[in-house]
């Protein structure tokens, strides 16, 4: 009988070669990801995060004006939305106006003090006067009793100078009376004075308090940011607080990196760090670890897990270290995209 040649298919030998190579790459690849693994302690259970914030309304109104587009970029103080400020300016005119009477109620109460004042010269000008008067009557009156006693006056004459002594007697005590008076009134003056500066604080307060709220019918960005969705039209009426649009905070931006808890012994704050943004796949940014947090991230959760039930599984846990950017290169970052953070291991 004769012998039976066999002969290898070429297709055989191809996927042999080929098995070979997948064989020492995997072998390669595998060899290589164990060295990696020995310096860097990986994960990319990471996004990009910054700071989103709500613009919200301080004043209700109707919305007479929206100044933005969808993700629209824009700079500190930019005009985001204008309100219909009618009544707030009519407000801010009535406050104005209060505070113009009570002006012109203090000028006039000023004035008033300023007479009373001019008045208390006038008395006492007119008290000595009277004492005068009054001095001079007091020695007639004595002259005129020794002259009748020596009967070189009448009585009558006596009695004339009694009642111009009781006349003057009359005046001086009016003249001080009348300093009095005048005194008494510029004290009450003075009380209504300090209650009308009192007054005059209050309207100044609700006038500024009424030209802050005008202030607030135009709705600016509070910083440089990219704006989030368009959710206002004109013509809405909202109220003081409503949110209105997110601004993002691009200049700020960070990564929260959750590491298993069997990775993090070694990491300290200021750890150098490489990150990889899956959507700029040949771009390696570089980084530091600014904090590291003192529980896992499930203990931060709404219902944290109790084990105390019986029902136990061990689940390895996630601590979150918060990591940023060491260069200002990641202006193409967005917050929310995934990336792969590398620490390297101390030496």
């Amino acid at each position: 009988m004769k012998k039976e040649n066999h002969k290898t298919h070429p297709g055989n030998i191809v996927i042999t070669v080929i098995a070979v190579i997948l064989l020492i790459v995997g072998a390669v690849y595998f060899i290589g990801y164990l060295k990696y693994t020995k310096h860097y302690e990986e994960t990319n259970d990471a996004q990009v995060e910054s700071y989103i914030n709500p613009v919200s309304a301080r004043a209700g109104g109707y919305i007479q004006r929206v100044c933005f587009n969808e993700h629209q970029q824009v700079k500190q103080g930019d005009t985001l939305v204008m309100l219909d400020d009618r009544e707030y300016r009519a407000q801010l005119e009535s406050a104005e106006a209060a505070m113009d009477d009570a002006h012109a109620q203090l000028a006039v109460l000023e004035a008033g003090i300023r007479s009373a004042q001019t008045g208390t010269q006038i008395n006492h000008d007119q008290i000595k006067g009277a004492q005068a008067k009054y001095v001079q009557q007091q020695q007639d009156i004595k002259r005129y009793i020794n002259l009748v006693k020596e009967e070189a006056a009448t009585g009558a004459d006596l009695e004339l100078v009694q009642a111009h002594y009781d006349v003057a007697e009359s005046d001086y005590s009016a003249a001080i009376n009348g300093l009095k008076t005048n005194e008494a009134r510029i004290m009450e003056l003075k009380t209504h004075y300090a209650v009308l500066q009192a007054d005059i604080k209050r309207k100044q307060a609700a006038l500024e308090l009424a030209r802050l709220n005008l202030s607030y019918t135009i709705i600016r960005a509070p910083y440089p940011g990219r704006l989030g969705r368009k959710n206002i039209l004109e013509g809405q009426q909202i109220q003081p607080g409503q949110p209105l649009v997110s601004i993002i905070d691009e200049k700020e931006k960070w990564i929260i990196a959750n590491y298993k808890e069997t990775q993090v012994g070694g990491m300290y704050v200021g750890q150098p760090v490489e990150i990889r943004v899956d959507a700029l796949d040949d771009r390696v940014f570089k980084g530091r670890i600014m904090a590291i947090a003192g529980s896992t991230g499930s203990r931060f959760s709404l219902l944290p897990p109790d084990n105390s039930t019986g029902n136990f599984v061990k689940i390895i846990q996630r601590v979150p270290v918060k990591i940023e950017f060491a260069d200002e290169q990641a202006a193409n970052v967005v917050p929310g995209m995934n990336v792969t953070v590398a620490v390297k291991k101390k030496s």
